[in-house]
C-alpha cells in the first residue's frame, strides 16, 4: 500500500501478511513503575524527577562522592515536595537502597519535614521490591512521624509478598519495635487485609488468641466470612457462621454478600446450571435472619449473571432492583455495558452509557472503562462501532492512551483499512501520545490475493458416461454411410 502523505506513519501490507507500522517521533516519558499517573500538571516538576532518578540509578561504585553529596551539589536550587518524591519514586524502580540516601537527603532540606504519608512512600517502594530490612530501616528512621498511612502500606506489601505469619508477628511487636498503637483499629487493619488475600485461616487464629484483649466486632465476624470465601472454602465459612450465630453475634450483608459471589463461583465452576437454585438458598436464608439486601447483593449476582452470558436474566434483575430499595451504581452500570456489547446487543450497550451518564455516574466511564468496551468491540468484530465509542470517549474528555490507539490500530490494519490508521496515528502524534513501531497482523480473509489459473485435471470417465460416448460415435459413424444428395448442376447447352 502507498506511504501516507507527509510520512508520519508507514503501513505497507508485507509479504508475510503483516502491516507495519512505524512511527518518526520519539517517545514521552513513560507512568510510573507501581501504575500511578505521571504528574503531567507540573512538567518542571517531572524534568526535575527524572534527573534525580537518573542520579539514582548511577553505579556508586564508579562515582567519586556519596550519592547524598551529589544530589547537594546537582539539586541544591530545587525545593522538595511530597510529590516529587513519589514521582521520583514511581519512575526509580531498580534504584535499590539509594533510595535511603533520598530520603536522608530530603530530610536535610530546610524547609521540608517528611510526614507519614511521605514515610509511607518509601515503605511502599521497598516493600514493592521485598526488601522489608530496607523498610523496618525507614520505619526505625520515622519512628514517631511514621503512623497509620505507614501502617497501612507495610500491612499491605507483607501480605501481597504472601508472608502472613510475619504479618500475623507484627501486631505484637509493632509498637515496641515502630511506635504503632496497638488498637482495634491496627487489628482490623490486619485482619481484613489477610482476609482479603485468602488467608482466613491465619487472621481466625490471631482473632481468637486476642480474644480476651480485643473482643471481635460483627465487623471483624464478617471480614473472616468473607476470607473463607475469598479462599473458595465455602464449607469453612458456613461452619464460622455458624459458630457466630451460636455466639450471640448477627451475620451482616457482607458476610452474606461473600457467601454469595463464592457460592456463584464454585456453581459456575462445577455445573453452571444449578447457579439460579443455590442463589435462591442463600437469599432465602438471608430473609430468614432478616438481612437486607444492598447494591452489592445484585451486583454479585449481576456479575456472576454476565459471566456465564446470561445477559437477558441479568438485565431482568437489573429492572427489579428497586423492589428491594435498591439502585445501581457504577459498578452495576459498567458490568451490563460489557455484557451487552459482549452479546453483541451494541445499541442497549450505548443506552446503558448514557444511563450511567443520567444517573450522576459519568466520572465511572473513565479511561480504562472505554478501553475495556473498545476491547470488546473490537473482539467481535464491530469495528465501526468501536470507532463511534472512541469518538464517544473523547467527546467526554477522556485522553486515549497508547494502549487504546494500538488495539483500533491494530484492528484497523488487520481490516486492511490502513488509511483509517494513518488517521488515528496522526491524531495520537498531534495529541502527544507516542504508539510504539511494530507490526500488525492482516487478517487473512482481507489480503487480495492475486488470481491463479487452475489447471482442469482430467477425470475418470464413469460407466454411464463411456456408453454414451460411444453411442454418439456409432451414431456418427451410421451417418456417415449415408448418401447425401448431389446438388444440381447447370445444363451446359
Amino acid at each position: 500500500m502507498s506511504l501516507d502523505a507527509g510520512g508520519a506513519i508507514a503501513l505497507r501490507c508485507c509479504s508475510e501478511q503483516r502491516c507495519c507500522a512505524t512511527p518518526t517521533v520519539s517517545s514521552p516519558p513513560v507512568a510510573g513503575a507501581n501504575g500511578t499517573k505521571p504528574f503531567e500538571e507540573n512538567p518542571e516538576e517531572n524534568r526535575v524527577a527524572e534527573s534525580l532518578s537518573s542520579e539514582l540509578l548511577k553505579d556508586p561504585d564508579s562515582e567519586p562522592l556519596p550519592l547524598p553529596q551529589r544530589l547537594d551539589l546537582s539539586f541544591s536550587h530545587i525545593t522538595v515536595t511530597p510529590s516529587l518524591i513519589l514521582n521520583t519514586l514511581n519512575i526509580s524502580p531498580d534504584a535499590g537502597r539509594g533510595i535511603i540516601d533520598l530520603l536522608k537527603w530530603a530530610k536535610s532540606r530546610i524547609g521540608f519535614k517528611p510526614t507519614d504519608e511521605v514515610y509511607s512512600y518509601f515503605v511502599d517502594f521497598f516493600g514493592r521490591r521485598k526488601d522489608f530490612k530496607a523498610t523496618h530501616e525507614v520505619l526505625v528512621n520515622g519512628h514517631g512521624i511514621a503512623g497509620s498511612k505507614c501502617l497501612e502500606a507495610l500491612v499491605d506489601r507483607l501480605v501481597r509478598a504472601g508472608r502472613p505469619a510475619q504479618t500475623v508477628a507484627l501486631f505484637e511487636s509493632m509498637e515496641k519495635d515502630h511506635g504503632f498503637l496497638r488498637s482495634m483499629d491496627s487489628l482490623k487493619l490486619i485482619v481484613s487485609s489477610l482476609c482479603e488475600h485468602g488467608y482466613a485461616s491465619y487472621a481466625e487464629k490471631m482473632v481468637k488468641s486476642l480474644s480476651s484483649e480485643f473482643f471481635p466486632d460483627e465487623y471483624i465476624c464478617d471480614v473472616l466470612i468473607k476470607g473463607w470465601c475469598v479462599d473458595g472454602k465455602l464449607d469453612e465459612a458456613k461452619r464460622l457462621a455458624s459458630e457466630m450465630y451460636r455466639g450471640g453475634f448477627e451475620i451482616g450483608t457482607l458476610a452474606y454478600n461473600a457467601i454469595l459471589d463464592c457460592v456463584c463461583q464454585l456453581c459456575r465452576k462445577k455445573d453452571p446450571f444449578r447457579l439460579q437454585s443455590e442463589v435462591e438458598n442463600v437469599l432465602i436464608e438471608m430473609e430468614r435472619h432478616g438481612v437486607p439486601r444492598n447494591v452489592e447483593t445484585f451486583n454479585v449476582l449481576i456479575t456472576n449473571l454476565c459471566k456465564i452470558r446470561k445477559t437477558e436474566d441479568a438485565m431482568k434483575l437489573f429492572y427489579r432492583m428497586g423492589e428491594w430499595g435498591c439502585y445501581p451504581n457504577e459498578t452495576t452500570f459498567l458490568v451490563l455495558t460489557k455484557s451487552l456489547y459482549q452479546a453483541a446487543r451494541v445499541g442497549e450497550g450505548d443506552e446503558m452509557i448514557d444511563r450511567t451518564k443520567s444517573a450522576g455516574y459519568g466520572d465511572a466511564l473513565d479511561k480504562k472503562a472505554y478501553y475495556e468496551f473498545l476491547k470488546i468491540l473490537c473482539g467481535i468484530e464491530r469495528i465501526d462501532h468501536a470507532m463511534s465509542v472512541f469518538a464517544k470517549m473523547k467527546e467526554d474528555g477522556c485522553k486515549p492512551g497508547v494502549k487504546t490507539y494500538d488495539l483500533l490500530m491494530g484492528k484497523l490494519c488487520a481490516y486492511g483499512r490502513v488509511d483509517k490508521a494513518n488517521a488515528l496515528y496522526k491524531e495520537a502524534e498531534s495529541s502527544g501520545v507516542a504508539v510504539e513501531p511494530k507490526e500488525y497482523k492482516v487478517d487473512p480473509r482481507f489480503v487480495k490475493k492475486k488470481p491463479t489459473a487452475v489447471k482442469k485435471e482430467k477425470k475418470r470417465e464413469t460407466l454411464p458416461e463411456k456408453m454414451a460416448r460411444k453411442r454418439r460415435t456409432l451414431k456418427k459413424l451410421r451417418l456417415s454411410f449415408v448418401k447425401k444428395p448431389k446438388r444440381m448442376m447447370r445444363r451446359s447447352y
